[in-house]
């Protein structure tokens, strides 16, 4: 059951990747493919262990290749420390190990790795409304690729400064990136992701972060429509946070039944994966829902909510 997510994503036969550092890397990809069906805490621990095994055998390395070959390897591993830690809604955490993911990819050497780690940061910083910040770190992701930037990569970072925007506000910008998101994945070939991606990023994917950006900016007409709820493709916990952004745009409508029964679902997958950022998301929904009657299904999720401290 472990060894078929990992052969599917064997790295691509021009990495030149040996040894020690392909086995490590085979284990953080497995990891990888194991969040989206275990709880990020029962985790943590596992790849915490992991990466430092990983940065015990990088100082130890005598050469200078091979050490490069293991931070590379170590920043892969970093980022998934981080991207649990978010789940676990413990963002200090978080933030600190995508600090330590970049650092170590400047350290390998590879301007596409420490592009896709910049990235990834500013998605976390566009996910807690530091929109400055999030454009900042896309920017910085450009000019580590320079012009010969693979299109994935720009449809990608495109997607990220969209949700950016979208956290600042701006309509118009987020607007114009989703546009050039939507275009450059239309063009990506349907195959196995370029390392250091291990999903593919697709139009739908650019459909989703419409769905979040007009959660953020209060646009309905963004967030609902024909095709919103197949969007919901990923694995449960990715399907719950698509599920709260649909909640919210019945909330921006009007549609207060909806929106709480939506939120209630999103929270029955948070609770059953003790993912934090999943609660903590769907207690925004309801805080932004100011009454002094509120109906039913609003009173029945605050009792559920009663109580939880994930």
């Amino acid at each position: 059951m472990a060894a078929t997510p990992v052969l599917d994503t064997l790295p691509d036969p021009a990495d030149t990747t040996t040894g020690q550092a392909a086995a490590l890397r085979l284990s953080t990809t497995a990891y990888r493919r194991l969040d989206g069906t275990t709880p990020s805490r029962d985790l943590s621990d596992t790849v915490e262990s992991h990466l430092r095994l990983i940065q015990s055998l990088t100082r130890n390395a005598t050469d200078d290749a091979e050490r490069r070959r293991l931070a590379a390897v170590g920043s892969e591993a970093a980022s998934l420390a981080g991207w649990l830690a978010w789940d676990r809604g413990d963002d200090g955490s978080a933030r600190s190990w995508y600090g330590s993911a970049i650092k170590a990819a400047g350290s390998a050497g590879d301007p596409l790795l420490a592009a896709y780690q910049l990235g990834t940061l500013a998605q976390f910083e566009a996910d807690n409304g530091n929109a400055t910040e999030a454009l900042n770190l896309t920017r910085r992701a450009r000019r580590s690729l320079g012009a010969q930037r693979p299109a994935v990569a720009d449809a990608w970072l495109s997607s990220v400064e969209a949700l950016a925007h979208a956290a600042g506000g701006d309509r118009r910008s987020a607007d114009r990136a989703l546009t050039a998101s939507r275009a450059a994945a239309e063009t990506l070939p349907a195959e196995v992701p370029p390392w250091p991606w291990v999903f593919r990023f697709d139009p739908v994917k650019v459909a989703a972060c419409r769905v979040t950006c007009g959660a953020r900016l209060g646009l309905p007409e963004w967030v609902l429509g024909d095709g919103t709820e197949a969007l919901a493709t990923g694995h449960a916990k990715q399907r719950a946070l698509l599920v709260i952004d649909i909640a919210a745009g019945h909330l921006a409508g009007g549609r207060i039944e909806v929106a709480f029964a939506l939120a209630g679902r999103a929270l029955e997958a948070g609770l059953q994966y003790r993912s934090g950022r999943i609660v903590e998301r769907v207690r925004a929904v309801r805080r932004s829902l100011t009454s002094s009657a509120p109906p039913r299904v609003v009173r029945d999720l605050d009792e559920r909510l009663h109580g939880v401290y994930l």
